[in-house]
């Protein structure tokens, strides 16, 4: 019976007896797409190499394609949409832009430039649609931290506000932009890896910070946590692994009850290295990387693998049940239920 009654409150989607399919949107356009920001089961955004920016208003039967004139070579690694106007992408490497639109993409204005050889901006967090922060790898050791509160119109440096300076060695990935999330309230979390992996956790939008040590797989450039999320401020999940070795799964995944300040391995890992992780609901959580993608129906303890295919990235809309997948030639899916 607590079965059925559990099963009805998320019927008709995602109950723990269904199965899963990717079903393909759109392919074959010739970008690596790593941003990915699913607004509502209508509102699709992406973003990728070759300055390419895709959106989708129709829940992924069209599509429009578009590159930001004067930025076409760059890698756009993470894009946060709010609604089917008004979004921002970050690029990575140097120099490093971040482009807002208000017209669709229609058109894009820079609001920040950085042209340091060492700047390389790795992912994008908003606590609602004016507050926001966006981190990128360490420069003289320092994390590096830009804030805005008018919704990306500017960017102050807060890099100072985090005291502890990184190890030589330990950094960040832009695999998907989701090394960071945040929660309404000013709750942030930002995952390091290769030499040693940590989790920086701000209690109050970026002011303060705490470090966690987080015991993934690390101590080469190519490991750590490629991606996190979190289900309310104390449950989350950590993925990723060596992305050179794509198909292990030695220590790929952990789970936290208390905010991430400790780690657990589950009963079963996810089924290789991975990029992108997400809570579907509590008991539901998608995981994909290149190697495949994986379903737990159970907070996360078991992982189920699903599909071989390659994704980048993969995301639940923020106000829907979607929930979509996106990685190269330009390939975005859908994840489907069937009893």
């Amino acid at each position: 019976m607590m079965r059925l009654i559990w099963c009805l409150l998320l019927a008709p989607f995602f109950c723990a007896a269904q199965s899963y399919t990717i079903k393909p949107l759109t392919e074959g356009n010739k970008s690596s797409i790593r941003g990915l920001s699913v607004v509502s089961d209508q509102v699709i955004w992406v973003s990728g190499s070759k300055g390419s920016v895709g959106k989708s208003t129709d829940g992924g039967s069209t599509w429009k394609w578009t590159q930001p004139e004067g930025y076409e070579k760059l890698d756009f690694r993470d894009i946060e949409a709010f609604d089917d106007q008004n979004a921002i992408i970050v690029n990575a490497g140097s120099p490093a832009y971040i482009l807002k639109t208000n017209d669709g993409g229609e058109s894009w204005t820079m609001h920040y430039k950085n042209a340091d050889t060492a700047i390389f901006l790795d992912g994008a967090g908003f606590w609602d649609k004016t507050r926001g922060l966006i981190f990128g790898d360490p420069i003289s050791n320092k994390l590096q931290l830009l804030k805005t509160s008018d919704a990306g119109k500017s960017w102050q440096d807060i890099t100072a506000n985090l005291k502890s300076s990184l190890v030589k060695g330990e950094a960040s990935f832009a695999a998907s932009g989701t090394t960071i999330k945040t929660l309404p309230g000013g709750k942030t979390w930002i995952a390091t890896g290769g030499i040693v992996s940590n989790i920086y956790f701000s209690p109050d939008y970026g002011q303060h910070w705490q470090v966690f040590k987080c015991p993934i797989l690390q101590g080469e450039n190519s490991t750590g946590p490629f991606s996190i999320d979190f289900l309310n401020d104390k449950t989350g999940v950590a993925v990723g692994g060596n992305y050179l070795k794509d198909k292990e799964n030695t220590n790929n995944v952990l789970l936290t009850s208390d905010g991430g300040k400790t780690w657990q391995k589950p009963t079963t890992p996810v089924f290789g290295y991975r990029s992108g992780v997400t809570y579907i609901n509590a008991k539901t959580l998608i995981a994909t990387g290149t190697s495949g993608t994986d379903i737990s129906t159970d907070g996360g303890q078991n992982w189920k693998h699903i599909s071989d295919k390659s994704f980048n990235a993969v995301q639940k809309a923020k106000k829907g049940r979607i929930v979509i997948l996106a990685g190269e030639n330009g390939n975005v899916y859908k994840l489907e239920a069937a009893n």
